[in-house]
């Protein structure tokens, strides 16, 4: 498996960087990278469950980017099996981590344009939500939402968070009332939880111009604009007793 991955320019860079760093806002704990096919899908967790009767649905962030080639070393031929693309791989990091590594080298892109190798963080597997897949395929589109109802439903929600949870309540109260605001669904849509509405708002994917795009298969939603996705999978009535 690999221990590294490929960007093709610092632009790609910088933008990884600030997603990751908008999603270590919410939950610094771990982000899930998994690469296939010449393309980098990077998952993050905005919003999970904290236990067997916890209602919150998984609301998890992606964003996809192109990989490159890695630099061949001179004097090697071209076109070897480890390219930076045709390795897949599937790791959990952690965030932070993967976050300091990137800013490293920001700080030290000379040619904007050249392709940037990644070295990986160590792999973590205590995100309980990175264990969880979307489906591939199947999505079912319904009406798209105007980027102004989900704003408006994750800042009155963020508003009643705050109001509610005074500083130094218990982690119990904490979670109940963060799982009665973010379960509920979003007014004038076909049952998105406010939760998506959370994290398309607090990972930057809305913008004024843009409806977002709304896909169903199962227990799972999508939520897509042209600047990522947020995926949502609703609890199971039979888990909750």
């Amino acid at each position: 498996m690999t221990n590294r991955l490929t960007l093709p320019d610092s632009l790609s860079l910088d933008d990884l960087h600030t997603f990751l760093g908008r999603a270590a806002a919410v939950d610094d704990g771990a982000t899930r990278l998994i690469g296939t096919g010449g393309v980098l899908a990077a998952y993050v967790g905005v919003l999970a469950p904290s236990g067997l009767l916890d209602t919150s649905p998984t609301v998890l962030g992606l964003r996809t980017y192109a990989l490159a080639p890695e630099p061949v070393p001179e004097g090697a031929g071209a076109g070897g099996p480890d390219d930076g693309r045709g390795d897949s791989f599937d790791v959990v990091v952690p965030l932070r981590a993967m976050i300091e590594r990137l800013t490293r080298l920001q700080n030290e892109v000379v040619d904007p344009t050249a392709a940037v190798t990644v070295t990986l963080p160590p792999v973590v597997i205590t995100a309980s939500w990175a264990a969880i897949s979307p489906p591939r395929g199947g999505w079912v589109a319904s009406s798209p939402v105007p980027p102004a109802v989900l704003e408006a439903s994750a800042a009155a929600g963020i508003a009643e968070v705050a109001q509610v949870i005074p500083t130094g309540t218990g982690e119990q109260i904490v979670h109940r009332v963060r799982s009665e605001v973010w379960s509920r669904p979003v007014d004038g849509t076909d049952g998105v939880p406010a939760g998506a509405a959370f994290a398309a708002l607090t990972l930057g994917f809305l913008a004024p111009d843009e409806d977002v795009r709304v896909f169903s298969v199962g227990a799972w939603n999508r939520l897509s604009t042209s600047r990522g996705h947020v995926l949502v999978k609703r609890r199971s009535a039979s888990l909750l007793g």
